[in-house]
């Protein structure tokens, strides 16, 4: 199992809006991530938008390309990018940066 961490920056004129809609994600999409095996799957956002996600996975790449493939996904993606600074063109799901995992108590 692979716990994985990442970061984003959330744009800070649209954290409302942000948390908004992640309090009423589509059930398909949610269907959807746990169809691609993401697990334990929590976001937590700072006040300047910083935002940590963390996951447990079998294979972070294998979900990453479970859920790519999926046009709940592209349709969700779509929606989020303009909420996130520095994506260059990448949907947010490509734009995610993996943290080094350093230390873990159990």
């Amino acid at each position: 199992m692979q716990r994985v961490a990442f970061l984003l920056k959330v744009r800070e004129e649209r954290l409302d809006e942000y948390k908004a809609r992640h309090r009423e994600v589509w059930p398909e999409m949610l269907d959807a991530l746990r169809s691609a095996g993401w697990r334990n799957y929590s976001l937590f956002l700072r006040p300047d938008g910083l935002l940590i996600g963390y996951l447990e996975t079998d294979d972070f790449d294998a979900a990453l390309a479970a859920m790519a493939g999926t046009e709940i996904n592209a349709r969700w993606q779509a929606e989020m990018a303009p909420f996130f600074e520095a994506l260059d063109g990448r949907r947010p799901d490509e734009g995610m940066i993996p943290l080094e995992e350093v230390f873990h108590l159990d």
